[in-house]
């Protein structure tokens, strides 16, 4: 009787642990990911890791649009092995990325969604600009992005000119949408598909220096006088366009702020791991 006890509490707590997808940044691979997976495997044994392949490299330039509509099909695949439901990570662009895979997936069965270092208001930084575009300029990026050439660019789909809003609105294909700023008929999916998650983790940093501004990783972002206005003081939160309220009333939404990290460091940082990631993969 006792070696049964024993033998049924391991197997209880090796399985007890939801799967996780793990989705890499712009211009990286699934690599990058594998010390998240391995500090997750050794702290949580037995937690099967799904760290996504595709779009690496170059191809994570590609349409988001185009990323997410692929991507879906792995999320569609993952949550009908395992109707228990998952836990999903995404970093960087990755992090927008997994947000939307959400979104567009009403029948999701994720639990707990953690968006590291990503630009959930949208981008505009020349550091990060000139990792993919070194010619250009940031006064008159909006020449490129805001343009059909541009909207085939992932960069192109969140880039968020704050000095030139309203062709922000008249050419973006992506983020306008997928935040509810500017309707469609999605709008109603895009706000309950992140509702019905059980927590959604918004972690980021002041020392970044790539995500731009920093703030943006949790729907914070410039007004139109370049001032950082905070996510709660935004129409996207106060007007509850994609749920944010709804989750914050809920104690629903973490918001989780992480001096001295800079981005290229959020997937390489064993204490983040530790103290920020794994607390939210039960």
């Amino acid at each position: 009787m006792k070696k049964f006890t024993v033998l049924f509490l391991f197997c209880y707590f090796v399985n007890a642990y939801k799967p996780v997808i793990l989705l890499h940044g712009i211009m990286t691979g699934y690599e990058t990911m594998e010390l998240i997976k391995g500090r997750i495997e050794e702290k949580h044994p037995g937690t099967i890791i799904y760290n996504i392949e595709r779009f690496g490299g170059w191809s994570s330039l590609d349409n988001m649009w185009y990323q997410v509509n692929e991507l879906s099909k792995n999320l569609v695949n993952i949550s009908q092995q395992h109707p228990e439901g998952v836990h999903f990570l995404g970093y960087s662009q990755g992090a927008l990325l997994g947000r939307t895979i959400l979104q567009a997936n009403p029948n999701h069965n994720v639990h707990n969604y953690i968006s590291l270092s990503g630009p959930q208001a949208g981008q505009y930084g020349t550091q990060f600009l000139h990792l993919f575009f070194p010619g250009a300029a940031l006064e008159t990026a909006f020449e490129l992005f805001y343009s059909r050439v541009g909207q085939h660019t992932s960069v192109g789909n969140y880039w968020n000119d704050p000095y030139h809003q309203a062709l922000f609105y008249k050419y973006s294909q992506y983020l306008p949408f997928v935040n509810n700023e500017l309707p469609s008929n999605k709008t109603a999916q895009f706000k309950n598909s992140l509702t019905k998650l059980k927590k959604l983790v918004l972690i980021g940093g002041p020392d970044d220096n790539v995500i731009t501004p920093w703030q943006s990783s949790q729907f914070g972002y410039y007004n139109g006088n370049g001032t950082v206005v905070e996510f709660t003081e935004r129409s996207i939160y106060k007007d509850d366009r994609i749920g944010l309220k709804t989750l914050d009333k809920a104690g629903k939404l973490k918001i989780v702020t992480v001096p001295g990290v800079n981005h290229f460091m959020w997937h390489l940082n064993v204490s983040i791991v530790d103290n920020y990631i794994l607390p939210y993969l039960d």
